[in-house]
């Protein structure tokens, strides 16, 4: 499994408990630290066997398939969110990365790969009619991630046409959200000096009133995973829980009041301040969030007997506690994110970018 320790990552391995996994990720955990986690216990097993690499080096295909010799599955999960503001690093991993787990998969023999897509890999709604998988996935214009999302569809039609012999699925979940992801979540919107307390004092959320996104829980994401691998499923699913989140379930989970502002409004204040440096949401994720369609589950019920155990709203406010009160998953990903921990990454960054004195 790629990705192990991330969002969807740790709920897959609490899933995957009885099965024996090799997680692939760029820095593997500490397993003699105990993440403070929403459960209380750490997100990573301790019988993983771990191998560091990242997935766009040049010999990150040749460590893989001698990782994933004599496996059953691969399930990609591993997707860059960071460094925000280098689009061309993140689409080195997301895209480049796939390319080469795919490879790697067929060089090594693996009959079966799971892949993690996103609704954000279809194009935009046209109403608010939940769509099935055979929506188009072209992706949303404004968003990096949503591009990247997209190419890495028609990367699998590649390898899928090239290599009928490997079974490939791709699942699609909505926004996903638990409890320990609350650390990264701030990390990746909000400035480094910025406190978590900031979370629960927000008296108004600017935000149009027609956004409305799909949400599900990690550990709903993670049951369809394991419910794939058992049944070694094949094609695309959608995820989601109901009910959609909108923008007034969206101030209620912040304990904001919803003041209406149009998008296109929000999206010009996002931008300023995202090139401005004063914020590290890239407006794009607005561009997404405005447009992105609502999902038809049917398949997944259907031939998974998948059924989401925890609503959209909830899982919604099970991530913005996590924000606000910081447990996190025991892992480099999912680490504690602290202001003195920013401000020193931040000086660190500065002082790393000086010329050297002659």
């Amino acid at each position: 499994m790629t990705g192990a320790t991330g969002n969807v990552g740790t709920a897959v391995l609490r899933r995957l408990h009885d099965v024996e996994v090799t997680g692939v990720v760029r820095r593997p955990p500490d397993l003699g630290r105990a993440g403070r986690t929403a459960a209380g216990t750490t997100g990573t097993p301790a019988g993983v066997r771990w191998v560091a690499v990242d997935l766009a080096s040049d010999d990150a295909e040749r460590v893989l398939a001698e990782a994933l010799e004599g496996l059953d599955a691969v399930v990609h999960l591993a997707w860059g969110f960071q460094p925000g503001r280098d689009d061309a690093r993140l689409r080195a991993t997301a895209v480049d990365g796939t390319l080469n787990v795919a490879r790697a998969a067929v060089r090594a023999g693996v009959p079966h790969l799971v892949h993690m897509s996103s609704v954000g890999a279809y194009a935009p709604r046209t109403s608010l009619v939940p769509v099935t998988e055979s929506y188009p996935t072209t992706g949303v214009p404004g968003s990096a991630y949503s591009r990247d999302k997209a190419d890495v569809e028609r990367i699998l039609d590649g390898i899928q046409e090239q290599h009928p012999e490997l079974a490939v699925a791709r699942l699609r979940p909505g926004l996903v959200g638990q409890g320990d992801a609350g650390s990264a979540l701030l990390r990746y919107s909000l400035p480094a000096l910025v406190p978590k307390v900031a979370v629960r004092l927000v008296p108004v959320l600017p935000m149009d009133r027609g956004t409305v996104v799909p949400v599900v829980h990690a550990d709903d994401v993670a049951d369809a995973v394991r419910r794939v691998l058992d049944r070694q499923a094949t094609g695309a699913f959608n995820l989601a829980a109901e009910p959609p989140v909108d923008a007034a379930a969206i101030a209620t989970a912040l304990g904001a009041r919803l003041v209406h502002v149009p998008a296109a409004v929000v999206r010009g204040a996002a931008a300023a301040a995202w090139h401005a440096r004063l914020s590290r949401l890239d407006p794009g994720w607005l561009d997404l969030a405005h447009v992105v369609p609502l999902v038809d589950t049917t398949r997944a019920r259907d031939e998974l007997g998948w059924t989401p155990r925890v609503s959209a709203t909830d899982a919604l406010a099970e991530a913005v506690e996590g924000m606000a009160d910081g447990p996190d998953g025991g892992t480099p990903v999912l680490r504690p994110r602290t202001v003195a921990a920013e401000a020193r990454r931040l000086l660190t960054g500065l002082s790393t970018s000086r010329r050297p004195t002659p």
